[in-house]
């Protein structure tokens, strides 16, 4: 019988038997310009293996230099987590083989890491909140890449060959650690989805990294154990490696849960070992997992201690920014929309972008209009997120300035913006360029809505008769001959007078 296939315990008969206890360690990667220790340009996507040189290869005779922009970013993350931050620290050099890091050694910090002793109070879906208390968040260098080609899972297992990409080695790294998470319940799975969500928002918010789990930029391990109910001890624990989104952290949890009860059940033991997931939801077995004493952690001699100042720490304390979850709270009650609203903004990444162009100047009711209409069919028309298209705030705020001056309608709007989004240059650029300017005077539209007129004797007719819906016919064609350029309102005022009617 297969891992996918094995005999899981109902949920519910887990949770009357057990009791769940978590821990999460969060990998993410910073977005500085540089790598950790060296000059090598920080930036996903580029050709294997042609952002490196002689310190992330590991050759012999370079020496590593520390990335002061990492530091305060590791600084900002602690403050956010409530974290004591040490007033002096050390890095370590972690031993292990790895076959995609060049050194064959990790320099992390081991005993002495940057941040210490936080907590985060998470949002959950009914309006509470759950404290997860933070252990640490420690400053690292990220590995490599290994691409494996054969296999049937991308796996190394069954693979004929590996392809080995140094472009993230030596890319900077903070893995935030909690302490065990206990007293879930039967909200263990949901809880360790909320958490790293918060977690996620929190760290785009501080602009530290861009958490793409779906670009290896934010990775989940999640630790999980059972204990039976009333139990001190807490049992043996599994690592399910690199959960690389959020829906997935919570199919592990609960995977992770029934299958660990199942082997309890029987009689079994649980391993202590790494676990891997599978998109179609279930875990299997990876490497019996390692203790400290394994890495045979020393301090690493090549760089200095860190000692940040009260005065650095205090500076960046000023630096940290209203918790998200309680942004939005406030942002919702200003603009008085509702939960559904709000959680679609989140969703597909608008609502930074919407207080932007408030902040510019438009109306959220006009912001929301764009960013979550026109410009999210543009994205998923292109293919990329939201805050990738190639047009800011400040324009999306110029366009509506444009339009409230009635200088372009709505149809010639997003003409403009599809030219600034074509690389055409500033809202009022492409709309001299393009022609796109409202037409204001009154004697050229006259002269387009004469000649409609004209065309067409027989719709004059019927507007003449009292058929004042006909009049739509001419407002088109006035609107075709003026590419769009007249207010179309104005138009039809125009066209029933000469036919002797009112609106």
């Amino acid at each position: 019988m297969s891992a996918a296939t094995a005999e899981l315990v109902d949920y519910d008969d887990v949770i009357a038997a057990y009791e769940p206890v978590m821990g999460m360690e969060v990998h993410v990667e910073l977005s500085t310009a540089t790598k950790m220790f060296c000059g090598c340009a920080n930036r996903f996507g580029a050709e294997p293996n042609t952002l490196v040189c002689p310190v992330c290869l590991g050759l012999p005779g370079s020496l590593p230099v520390l990335n002061d922009a990492a530091v305060e970013a590791a600084i900002r993350i602690g403050l956010a987590l409530n974290c004591d931050i040490a007033p002096w620290g050390r890095f370590a050099r972690k031993n292990y083989f790895y076959p995609d890091q060049p050194k064959n050694y990790q320099i992390s910090q081991y005993d002495e890491p940057i941040a210490v002793d936080g907590y985060l109070d998470v949002p959950l879906d009914d309006g509470t909140t759950f404290r997860v208390e933070i252990e640490r968040a420690h400053m690292e260098e990220d590995t490599g890449k290994l691409t494996h080609l054969g296999s049937d899972t991308g796996r190394i297992a069954g693979a004929t060959t590996s392809l080995a990409d140094f472009n993230r080695a030596g890319v900077p790294l903070i893995e935030i650690v909690t302490r065990p998470i206990e007293g879930t319940g039967a909200r263990a799975p949901e809880i360790a989805r909320a958490y790293v969500t918060a977690l996620r928002d929190l760290l785009r918010s501080l602009g530290v990294s861009d958490v793409r789990m779906d670009q290896g930029s934010m990775r989940c391990d999640s630790n999980l154990s059972l204990k039976p109910v009333g139990a001190t001890e807490f049992g043996t624990r599994t690592e399910t490696k690199n959960v690389n989104s959020l829906k997935s952290v919570e199919v592990a949890v609960r995977y992770e849960m029934r299958r660990q009860a199942a082997v309890l059940n029987s009689g079994g033991t649980v391993t202590q070992e790494t676990r891997h997931f599978h998109e179609d939801g279930y875990t299997s077995p990876g490497r019996s997992k390692e203790t400290a004493q394994d890495y045979r952690y020393f301090p690493e001699p090549d760089l200095e201690p860190i000692a940040p100042s009260d005065e650095l720490v205090d500076q960046l304390r000023q630096t940290i920014p209203e918790l998200p979850w309680l942004a939005r709270k406030r942002i919702q009650e200003e603009w008085g929309v509702s939960d559904e609203v709000m959680r679609d903004l989140v969703n597909i990444g608008a609502l930074d972008l919407i207080t932007a162009t408030v902040a510019h100047g438009a109306s959220s009711e006009q912001a929301r209009a764009w960013w979550g209409n026109f410009l999210v069919q543009k994205a998923n028309e292109s293919g990329v997120e939201l805050d990738a298209l190639p047009i800011t705030p400040a324009q999306v705020a110029t366009v509506v300035k444009l339009v409230d001056e009635g200088k372009l309608s709505n149809k010639l709007a997003r003409q403009v913006v599809e030219g600034v989004l074509a690389g055409e240059g500033e809202p009022e650029q492409v709309m001299a360029d393009r022609g796109l300017a409202l037409e204001r005077d009154d004697s050229v539209i006259q002269a387009a809505v004469d000649k409609a007129l004209e065309a067409q004797p027989d719709v004059v007719e019927k507007i003449r008769g009292g058929k004042v819906q006909a009049a739509g016919a001419i407002v088109g064609a006035v609107m075709k001959a003026t590419k769009g350029s007249a207010d179309a309102a104005r138009v039809r005022e125009l066209v029933l007078a000469a036919c002797g009617q009112s609106g």
